[in-house]
């Protein structure tokens, strides 16, 4: 019989994904195939229906398009008003992000997903601010249309003829939690472009003409309706691995593109995720730099990182990986990371090498026999004879073969050194002409090792005019007078065109390996010296050392505080580093959404600081600053990996202190706790007994002292009682607070009357309230109700014994009991100093006292057994200052009376 039981690790998956999403906002895209379907309309409607069902929504942003019917489904809805950014001298209205978050409703509306905002707001796209939305738990309703899915954008182009540039990324459609298409038949759209209810009547024959003709229609609609599929798909086979109907895929597809600095490279890209998409599997992008790709313009190396970046954006791992054989290192990372299929250009080659040099494609089939290699067809190649560069100045011209002129004359210097050396040993010692070619050799060796490749071959070509010219007779002339010399000098040119590429690959090779070995070696001197640092303070100057030196950057660490807030006095900065002016806008947005933002990235890259969060395995521990020296450079994304594992072991290192810190406080708190045991032990047991005797005994001598006592003797008669209270009562405290502590409370409710108990404690307190002018609220109908009346009296004690304690002779004490529904509250205020500034919810810790109050005798216990007791009967309190001066002490209690209460009455 098969087993059917589920597999542990997809349950665990399906519970953590199934976390995630309670705790994030719920994302509905209304989705059609162009403008004019009704999206918007059908948003609204849906949101007047959930209106009308008490949803709490507001309007974030629609656009109606002056379309009538739309704006009508506006009212009766909350709408949140516009923001104005200034732009190029105009303002500009947009959807205002922070007002919101600070609104927070349970839905908002936000039309048009793909909308790229105005330079100067937090992001660059819409999308970002849904994304952020989301993460705050507030469920977003949105439209798009099928065009603006990033990996469609290349096929709407050659369909319609019109470039979109408005796009967002395909997992934002993926990841929605609901997708609604709103379809409308082609001559039903083209009939309501007619009627003016898509544009306005100027614009409807130029859109006619253009973009809605009836077969760019069809063709969008069947992008809409294939890419719906594919999602129904994806649910379906979601739904069966959950309900472990049938076991899918044992191993997933995982797809590797090669990235190239090629023209293609973005339509293979776009490919790729198509592709990946469709297989539901993981794709790497993978950009190998050979020796030749190295010396590329900077223009192209730029469009290069572009398309790394497009890439990451629809879902890539990207990889940098340096070597000469592309194939091997293409094939060898595809076996490494168990790639099924590879995804290449079709590459133009010159028609002089299509016998002997095979193509990229062919070479991975031949390494990679069990992988597919798909080959992306090429478009027809644009010829540039020249390119810009963008500078400080504007524009300048840059010839792609603009060559080194330095690198040419030490080539010329060099091989005329070895010609006047030459001269003298083939005329006065007697060299032979085999001798003279080993020194030109040698020549254009150290013109490759020092100069690079062409001045090499440049030197290999000066070398045989010179040989030629000096040492072949006829001497002083480029005639040849037998025909062999001509076979001496192809050879010659040959050897050093073949030393010259194997000497300049050498050389890019050891410059490669001597960086690689900078970066592990700063990579194990950083692990090896965060593994020691003890403190914080040490942990940053480590990181900041390190990274200023490998990346040339001003580096600054911002930690949180108490509140979980970004602090400027809580920036640690390495003396020897430039000081960075943080925002702390943008750290704390970092901080709380655990994503990188500023230069470089999606979120505010106006910024001239990239913010990175410090991310440890349980939390986020800070956010790690960096201002390069240089905003023009761009970190290659091998760099940024780098960065990243620096960021991840500071935060490791972080958190490591972090728990040490809190084992060193739990192991002090341990040890403190047995002696506070130890203590509270002799005091119950030696200390307690001999102490009600006394009490007794002040109590008699305060009802009748002696006779025979003089008046001093009276009035210490008559403060004995009031002083040995407020000792029975600390004691008491502390006994109750370490019984709570070790056995837990335990209640017995019995039928007792609240205004009665309250009536004895008043009497039992009257010498320590006497100075104090007593005010009482009771409520005349029955406040008999089930309640521990031994505990409730700790209660009312200590929170009187605080009043008559901590307010001047003469001040008022009111009490006042409500009953209100099922529940009985008692306030008990006066008109006193107050509490101590923010911390009215500080004084219930155990052994918290106000620090005016620190000369007043007691151990701050009070408070702290009188929340463990209310919360015992399923009670709240807390405390406040009054407006009119003084403090104010609230606690509520049930008010059980139920039948079986009056039962027992």
């Amino acid at each position: 019989m098969p087993d059917i039981r589920p597999n542990p690790d997809e349950l665990l998956t399906k519970i953590l994904r199934e976390d995630v999403r309670e705790r994030r906002g719920r994302l509905k895209i209304f989705f059609g195939a162009c403008a004019g379907v009704g999206k918007t309309y059908a948003l609204l409607n849906n949101a007047q229906t959930l209106h009308a069902q008490g949803i709490d929504l507001v309007v974030g942003i629609v656009e109606t398009h002056g379309r009538r019917d739309t704006a009508e489904l506006l009212k009766n809805l909350e709408i949140l008003p516009l923001k104005n950014i200034e732009y190029r001298e105009k303002i500009f209205k947009e959807f205002d992000l922070d007002a919101a978050l600070a609104r927070k409703p349970a839905l908002i509306l936000i039309d048009e997903l793909a909308h790229s905002d105005i330079k100067g707001s937090r992001h660059e796209k819409r999308w970002q601010d849904i994304e952020e939305l989301l993460n705050a738990g507030i469920d977003v309703h949105t439209t798009v249309n099928v065009q603006h899915l990033e990996s469609l954008s290349d096929v709407v182009t050659q369909i319609t003829g019109v470039r979109v540039s408005e796009t967002f990324p395909d997992h934002v459609f993926e990841n929605a939690d609901e997708v609604t298409l709103v379809d409308l038949p082609p001559e039903e759209l083209l009939q309501r472009l007619k009627e003016g209810k898509v544009y306005v009547e100027e614009q409807t024959p130029q859109a006619i003409q253009n973009f809605f003709r009836k077969g760019n229609l069809i063709a969008l609609r069947e992008l809409a309706l294939r890419r719906m599929a594919d999602r129904v798909d994806v649910q379906m086979l979601e739904y069966r691995e959950d309900q472990s109907i049938q076991r899918v895929w044992q191993t997933k597809e995982r797809l590797l593109v090669c990235v190239g600095p090629q023209e293609n490279s973005e339509k293979i890209i776009r490919n790729a995720a198509r592709l990946a998409a469709n297989l539901r599997a993981d794709w790497f992008a993978v950009y190998v730099e050979t020796p030749h790709l190295q010396k590329l313009s900077k223009i192209r190396r730029d469009q290069i990182l572009k398309n790394l970046k497009l890439a990451e954006e629809l879902g890539a791992e990207t990889a940098t990986i340096a070597g000469t054989d592309r194939a091997s290192l293409l094939a060898n990372y595809a076996h490494n990371n168990n790639i099924t299929k590879i995804i290449v250009g079709r590459s133009p080659r010159a028609p002089w090498l299509l016998f002997w040099k095979k193509s990229l494609s062919e070479q991975l089939a031949e390494l990679a026999t069990d992988i597919d290699i798909y080959v992306v067809g090429q478009e027809a190649p644009i010829k540039r004879p020249f390119t810009f560069k963008t500078t400080a100045s504007g524009l300048e011209f840059e010839s792609p073969r603009r060559k080194s002129y330095l690198g040419y004359l030490g080539a010329i210097l060099s091989c005329a050194v070895i010609t006047c050396i030459s001269l003298g040993l083939f005329y006065y010692l007697g060299f032979m002409e085999a001798d003279i070619v080993m020194l030109y050799l040698l020549s254009i060796t150290f013109t490759a090792i020092y100069f690079g490749l062409a001045p090499s071959v440049f030197a290999s070509f000066i070398s045989v005019f010179a040989f030629d010219f000096f040492f072949v007779p006829p001497s002083l002339s480029f005639t040849v007078e037998h025909p062999q010399s001509l076979v001496t000098f192809a050879i010659m040119f040959l050897v050093g065109i073949i030393i010259s590429n194997l000497t300049s690959n050498l050389r890019y090779q050891a410059k490669i390996a001597t960086y690689r070995e900078q970066r592990t070696q700063t990579v194990y001197a950083l692990s090896k010296e965060l593994s020691a640092a003890l403190s914080i303070a040490q942990i940053i100057e480590i990181a900041s050392r390190h990274l200023s030196t490998i990346f040339q950057v001003k580096v600054m660490v911002l930690l949180p505080d108490a509140h979980e807030k970004m602090h400027p006095k809580l920036a640690y900065i390495d003396p020897a580093i430039s000081i960075i002016v943080p925002d702390l806008g943008i750290a704390q947005w970092a901080y709380d959404n655990a994503k990188s933002a500023g230069w470089s990235t999606a979120t505010l890259p106006a910024s001239p600081v990239l913010y990175l969060p410090l991310r440890g395995p349980m939390n986020v521990r800070g956010v790690l600053a960096i201002a390069p020296q240089n905003l023009q450079r761009t970190f290659l994304p091998e760099q940024q990996r780098l960065l990243e594992t620096f960021a991840a072991q500071i935060a490791l290192a972080l958190e490591r202190v972090h728990f040490a810190e809190a084992a060193k406080n739990a192991l002090l708190s341990m040890e403190a706790e047995r002696l506070r045991n130890i203590l509270l032990s002799v005091i119950s047991r030696d200390l307690r007994s001999p102490l009600n005797d006394i009490l007794n005994l002040s109590n008699a001598l305060f009802s009748k002292p002696p006779a025979y006592a003089d008046k001093t003797l009276q009035e210490l008669a008559k403060t004995l009682p009031e002083k040995t209270q407020l000792v029975n009562s600390l004691i008491n405290n502390l006994l109750d607070m370490a019984r709570l502590q070790v056995d837990g409370m335990t209640l017995n409710k019995q039928l007792n009357n609240f205004a009665k108990l309250l009536q004895t404690i008043l009497q039992g307190h009257a010498y320590l309230l006497q100075n104090h002018k007593i005010i009482t609220h009771v409520p005349k109908d029955s406040t008999t109700f089930y309640f521990d009346a031994a505990l409730m009296e700790r209660v009312l004690s200590n929170l009187l014994e605080n009043a008559g304690k901590y307010t001047p002779v003469g001040s008022e004490i009111i009490i006042t009991l409500e009953r209100r529904d099922t529940e009985l509250w008692i306030t008990i205020e006066d008109n006193g100093p107050g509490l101590p500034p923010e911390m009215e919810e500080e004084i219930f810790g155990k052994f918290t006292r106000g620090e005016q109050h620190q000369a007043i005798p007691g151990a701050g216990l009070g408070l702290a057994v009188c929340r463990a007791i209310i919360e015992a009967h399923e009670g709240r309190i807390h405390a406040e200052n009054r407006p009119q001066g003084g403090a104010k002490f609230i606690f509520w209690i049930p008010f059980e009376i139920s039948a079986r209460c009056l039962a027992v009455g």
